[in-house]
């Protein structure tokens, strides 16, 4: 079961020691998957806890002039360490203290006074500390002081040799390319949620939609898409989704998940619900009246329909 831990200050989550790792882990793609895997099946193997710590917000969005589009929300990145068997997370708060800890210091307070680690997994290219000091060489070094081993997990590529990382996951989608995005994450890009109340402006143009709020998250893809959604029946339904602002109806900007599901009659209000993007129809476009979007809504639900009756259902557990 997994314990989510925020604190630096405090006593060692694993007196027994740990083995552990280190990252953003935004996605939980196929590389993520590989590195949480080694460190379950070491510490299962040694006895000891299996352990992880990242971060929120994620560095690079810490760093950037820019909302970083993000693969997953807080909420899919935790149950992501559960279904990997994390045992104990130290999930911190990337801010201007964390920052300027030294890489040295990230090592004594942390990895070891905090997490007691005695096996430390890092993945390719993997750096840490004030002004990205530490690497693997410096954990290394300090394995006599910290009394831990430190292993590299070689890294996850694809078939044609593309190493796997969350920023090729963001450009794949980015194209359009949800089969390339498949392929690095282990499963389809899905986002979950749970459906609120809308103006029910879809149900009066004849596509009631389930909504989806994303609150303060960026998502790497807007615009109109095919989907399934998962969490209504035991099968997934097929369906098309809006993905964005609602230009035609709406000017406060918030962004919004809005999915018409085929063929369905019913009220999934408080549901929690996950949607599988299939393909892409269109980026959003502002119309000039509610008729002309009612004509473009009957084309994207023809179009989606047919697409998903061409593209067979995948599974979306990782690989």
């Amino acid at each position: 079961m997994l314990t989510i831990h925020s604190d630096i200050a405090g006593p060692c989550l694993a007196p027994a020691g740990c083995v552990l790792t280190v990252g953003a882990f935004d996605g939980m793609h196929r590389g993520h998957a590989a590195l949480l895997a080694k460190v379950r099946e070491r510490s299962s193997t040694l006895g000891l806890v299996a352990g992880a710590v990242s971060f929120e917000p994620l560095p690079r969005g810490y760093f950037s002039p820019v909302p970083l589009r993000r693969l997953s929300s807080l909420r899919e990145k935790l149950e992501g360490f559960a279904d990997a068997g994390i045992e104990q997370l130290l999930l911190l708060r990337f801010n201007a203290s964390l920052v300027a800890m030294s890489a040295e210091d990230f090592v004594r307070k942390v990895l070891v006074a905090r997490m007691g680690a005695r096996e430390i997994w890092v993945g390719a290219g993997f750096r840490f500390g004030h002004n990205r000091t530490g690497d693997i060489e410096l954990l290394r070094a300090m394995q006599g002081e910290g009394h831990y081993d430190v292993r590299d997990l070689d890294a996850v590529t694809n078939g044609d040799g593309e190493r796997v990382s969350a920023s090729r996951v963001r450009g794949a989608l980015a194209d359009g390319d949800f089969a390339h995005a498949r392929a690095l994450l282990g499963r389809p890009f899905t986002i979950s949620g749970r459906v609120v109340r809308g103006q029910r402006l879809g149900h009066e143009l004849g596509y009631p939609t389930a909504n989806l709020r994303l609150g303060k998250r960026v998502p790497p893809i807007t615009g109109i898409f095919a989907v399934r959604v998962q969490g209504v029946s035991d099968q997934a339904l097929p369906g098309v989704a809006s993905l964005g602002v609602r230009p035609t109806i709406s000017g406060d900007g918030e962004m919004l998940l809005e999915v018409h599901l085929f063929d369905f009659d019913g009220d999934l209000y408080a549901r929690r619900i996950e949607v599988e993007f299939v393909a892409k129809l269109r980026d959003e476009e502002k119309f000039s009246d509610l008729a002309a979007l009612r004509t473009q809504m009957d084309h994207d639900a023809a179009a989606a329909r047919h697409i998903l009756a061409e593209t067979p259902t995948v599974s979306g557990a990782i690989a």
